[in-house]
């Protein structure tokens, strides 16, 4: 192939251009201040997304990128070391802007709403999540069991088993998207090892199905591919799913020799594979029919830089049609970790994987981490089309560390090592702009949180929060209104930090994360209320404290519930949900709910900590896998109780 052409291929393929990246090398430590601006740096390594022409030359170019990067021990961060390789489971006006002003954040919206939707990053991009409302009816899955429950009546008025008489499935994770009449189930199937070794049985899957709400709870079709659910997102009517897939490289037990030769055992392995290795395989139902396929090679697209190690794809389904279908796959022969969606763009990314390097696995690598970012247009239904590319130095704390503002991405990103004094790592936040195929760097902010990580991220229009932590918090504010120059405009220390942080009204922000004292060590949960109406001196104005306890939206904010007409916060915490009520200046406590003890396990009963909290007309209701709660969010009293039976 010829590189450096631009690419159209037929049938309403992906437009693929061999691109330039804005990929930046790490900043060195300069003279500055932590926090000054600095000229983005020069493109360091090519990044992009160009075709195969063949099945023949996707082979080629694969098992050569493999062969290059597989050692001793399979790749690098591989789930196993050997043996069946599985998929890994599991202006200055602007500053002055209210939240509410601030386009583009889902957490500042609908706050005379009748009911509460999932806590999503973005306005206009669902996330999948254990709990789905749409007002007049409440769909969960809990035991493998689809319920569907009024919240009027408080009872259950639909009831589907999706377990297909496999006990390890009632104790699966299963997620949903909701659309009118239909839901889209996500869970992950467990490998079956009495079944044949086709990739999609050994490796375990990703597993969706949907399911008609209209009357009776009824499965219209699944759909069942190789490789672990990275994320998912629904603009307008059409889910799209992002599932990651190791090759299937069968690599040889550990076995007597030196590294030398068990690395040339593995690499004649994967001479000996075929193209299918790398295509992941799939099959579609729909009433009694029953689709197989494979991705095909003219759906696979490669970086300009790859490992060989897997196989990324993102899917795409009509939520309003009555089957799932093939998915309309798109493939890159990449991997990533991250997906961040807005209502027109979906970014997929991933830290490059280290190279071999002939060093112990449990040495760190000495070269510097890089992340790659994908971007695709979903402005319109049915596949995403490819847009652009780049990479960033370091590492990414999760999807809340990207933002898509004004025609540009910010990219907030830890580099260097944390490890012993933590001396060598920092952060910063760098700001691209789509030029052709490339995201290319405009500006960027370093030296945040100098021997520290970044805990937490929050962009909010033109302002962001950067929260980095090994023994105090630097609660860090961002002016990146010019996306050439963007600035530290001021900086709150105090012990603990935020892990999770959300946006109030009266530009007031919220932080939920853990307390500790000067020396690092955590102390249980806190939530703190800060303000930041002045960006040059941002200030903490009170502190919920829980000694030793902790919270499930630390890590998940999903799990975070706020009301903005009431100032209701629910958080989980330990087994229960502690009621919180926040105004311009407090934070008080209003009580705590908590679930039966209903399951049993083992023998033994078992209380499931409580995971979702929602809220359907003036009623809180809480999720559990023992069962829902209707509680009075005013005071904590108990409405109703319905069991998962």
């Amino acid at each position: 192939m010829k590189r450096g052409t631009k690419l159209a291929t037929t049938g309403g393929s992906l437009l693929v251009l061999t691109l330039l990246a804005g990929s930046m090398a790490v900043s060195q430590s300069s003279p500055n201040e932590p926090g000054t601006p600095t000229a983005p740096t020069a493109p360091m390594v090519p990044v992009g997304l160009v075709s195969f022409d063949s099945c023949a030359d996707a082979l080629a170019e694969l098992r050569a990128a493999a062969t290059a990067s597989v050692g001793p021990y399979g790749f690098a961060g591989d789930a196993v070391l050997f043996g069946d390789r599985t998929a890994a489971i599991g202006g200055a006006e602007s500053k002055a802007r209210t939240f509410a002003e601030a386009p583009g954040d889902a957490a500042v919206r609908d706050a005379g709403a009748g009911h509460s939707t999932t806590n999503n990053h973005e306005a206009g991009a669902d996330e999948p999540d254990l709990v789905k409302t749409d007002g007049r009816r409440i769909v969960t899955v809990t035991g493998g069991v689809l319920r569907v429950v009024d919240p009027v009546t408080r009872r259950v008025t639909g009831r589907l088993d999706l377990t297909d008489d496999r006990e390890e499935l009632r104790w699966q994770e299963h997620r949903l998207l909701l659309l009118g009449d239909r839901a889209l189930v996500l869970r992950e199937d467990p490998p079956r090892p009495a079944d044949s070794l086709r990739s999609i049985r050994r490796a375990g899957a990703t597993r969706l199905l949907l399911i008609d709400l209209s009357a009776r709870p009824q499965l219209l079709g699944t759909y069942r591919v190789g490789g672990s659910t990275v994320d998912a997102r629904l603009t307008g009517r059409t889910a799209r799913v992002a599932v990651r897939t190791s090759a299937q490289l069968r690599f040889p037990p550990m076995a007597e020799g030196t590294d030398r030769v068990r690395t040339e055992r593995n690499r004649a392995v994967i001479a000996r594979a075929g193209v299918e290795a790398w295509l992941p395989e799939y099959e579609w139902t729909a009433g009694a029919e029953r689709h197989t396929g494979r991705v095909g090679c003219d759906r696979l697209n490669r970086p300009d830089r790859m490992t060989g190690s897997s196989t990324l794809t993102v899917l795409s389904f009509d939520l309003t049609a009555d089957r799932l279908g093939d998915g309309d796959p798109v493939a890159v022969a990449a991997d990533a970790d991250t997906v961040y969606g807005t209502a027109t763009s979906l970014y997929l990314a991933g830290r490059r994987p280290a190279p071999i390097t002939g060093a112990p696995r449990w040495q760190p690598p000495s070269t510097e981490q890089v992340t790659d970012v994908y971007q695709f247009d979903t402005a319109e239904p049915g596949r995403p089309r490819f847009l652009a590319a780049g990479s960033v130095p370091g590492w990414l704390i999760n999807q809340y560390a990207l933002s898509e503002w004004a025609g540009h991405l910010r990219v907030a990103t830890t580099t260097g090592e944390f490890v012993g004094d933590g001396t060598a790592s920092e952060s910063a936040v760098r700001v691209l702009r789509r030029d052709g195929g490339a995201l290319v760097p405009t500006g960027e902010v370093g030296g945040l949180g100098r021997g520290e990580r970044i805990y937490s991220v929050r962009y909010l229009g033109p302002v962001a929060y950067v929260v980095t932590f090994r023994q105090t918090d630097p609660l860090y504010a961002l002016d990146l209104t010019d996306p050439t120059a963007p600035t530290v405009t001021g900086e709150l220390k105090i012990t603990g930090y935020s892990a999770y942080l959300h946006p109030l009204p009266e530009q007031r922000l919220l932080g939920v994360g853990q307390e500790a004292d000067r020396q690092g060590r955590t102390k249980g949960l806190q939530v703190s209320l800060f303000d930041v109406r002045d960006p040059g001196r941002p200030n903490r104005l009170d502190q919920w404290h829980l000694p030793g306890g902790w919270s499930q939206a630390e890590y998940d904010p999903h799990a975070f519930l706020y009301r903005p007409d009431t100032g209701l916060v629910a958080l989980p915490v330990n087994d229960g949900v502690r009621l919180l009520r926040v105004g311009n200046d407090t934070i008080s406590e209003i009580g705590e709910v908590t679930h039966p003890a209903a399951s049993v396990r083992d023998g033994v009963r078992w209380a499931p900590p409580v995971r979702r909290s929602l809220v359907v007309d003036d009623v809180l209701w809480t999720v559990s896998e023992a069962g829902l709660r209707a509680t009075d969010p005013a005071s904590a009293r108990n409405l109703a109780w319905i069991a998962a039976t």
